[in-house]
């Protein structure tokens, strides 16, 4: 087992150089740079700029020199000093504005990813033992809805519920009271009291999703002779389906962890924006329009990033579940 993922850890290396380099030639496909953005902001607002002061700004930010040289800086100071850059629209180091919104991104979107588990895995199970009954067709609608649904739709129903019906702030993961507070036992529970939206509306999609892969891969398993013959002789149906058949069709849903995540992660964009959530998606949009290069393109790399290692998590569960996997 060890070996299988060390090989799988090596494999991440040239996929990891290969999306670098796709993160720093999407930042440079628009035309122009950041300092075009903000000529032009300045020009809509009257401003006139020096065109000798512009100049030096670009050779000062390193505009001038060649795409590989930019890159080259770009990713040896990540490599090397884990420097991701410096935010020109920020003034700010790229690491620093990073972590400020990569550690809400992950705790929204693991927590997501948790309840798309906790309801998709007994709710598939349940039917494909029940199918056709008003059970399936009920849970079967539910999740053609939450597949239908936009999220930033079901986010503004949610939040009318939650205001006119909870009585609760909307908008943010805190009311405005415990904003700037320190952390407390308050702060925490009022931080739940507001999570659970973004998490029902994140992990809706997912959920209808799965649920149709898991209700679709075990109804194959349980017309199959041995849980037929298991059944005859007396095995208890639960018994006949949890230990054999659930644990082959998991092979698909286990697998889906991979892409599950990252759609995850890139529904928090559309979702926090409705929401005012402090996570990296409007701030990498932000960072996308001004051409904001260095923000933009480490923001890419680690959602690139967080991908490949929801791939590996689903390459270990999946050697677990069947260990033919990590012989081949």
């Amino acid at each position: 087992m060890l070996n299988y993922v060390i090989k799988r850890l090596i494999y991440m290396i040239p996929t990891l150089f290969g999306m670098s380099l796709i993160a720093f030639m999407i930042i440079q496909l628009p035309p122009g740079d950041y300092l075009t953005s903000m000529l032009a902001t300045m020009a809509e607002s009257g401003q006139n700029v020096d065109p000798a002061q512009l100049e030096a700004m670009r050779r000062a930010y390193g505009f001038d020199d060649p795409i590989w040289l930019q890159y080259w800086k770009w990713i040896s100071g990540i490599i090397f000093r884990g420097d991701f850059g410096y935010s020109f629209e920020w003034n700010r180091p790229v690491a620093d504005l990073i972590w400020e919104r990569m550690g809400s991104t992950l705790a929204i979107s693991i927590a997501a990813l948790l309840f798309v588990w906790a309801v998709s895995l007994p709710i598939g199970i349940y039917s494909a033992m029940r199918r056709h009954s008003v059970g399936d067709y009920a849970f079967t609608f539910l999740g053609f809805i939450g597949l239908a649904v936009p999220n930033f739709i079901m986010a503004l129903a949610l939040m009318y519920f939650s205001y006119k019906v909870l009585g609760q702030s909307v908008g943010g993961l805190f009311s405005p009271e415990y904003v700037e507070a320190p952390w407390s036992w308050g702060k925490f529970v009022d931080l739940l009291a507001h999570l659970w939206i973004p998490i029902i509306v994140i992990g809706t999609s997912g959920t209808a999703a799965l649920i149709r892969i898991l209700r679709a891969n075990l109804t194959d398993e349980l017309n199959k002779p041995y849980v037929v013959t298991a059944k005859a002789k007396g095995l208890p149906e639960y018994k006949a389906v949890l230990k054999y058949p659930v644990r082959i069709a998991l092979n698909p849903f286990v697998s889906a962890i991979g892409w599950v995540l990252a759609e995850l992660v890139s529904g928090v964009t559309i979702t926090a924006i409705v929401l005012n959530l402090p996570t990296a998606g409007p701030l990498l949009l932000r960072a996308l329009i001004s051409q904001d290069m260095y923000l933009a393109g480490s923001f890419i790399l680690l959602m690139g990033v967080l991908t490949l290692f929801g791939m590996l998590i689903s390459d270990i569960l999946l050697a677990l579940l069947d260990p033919r996997i990590r012989f081949n």
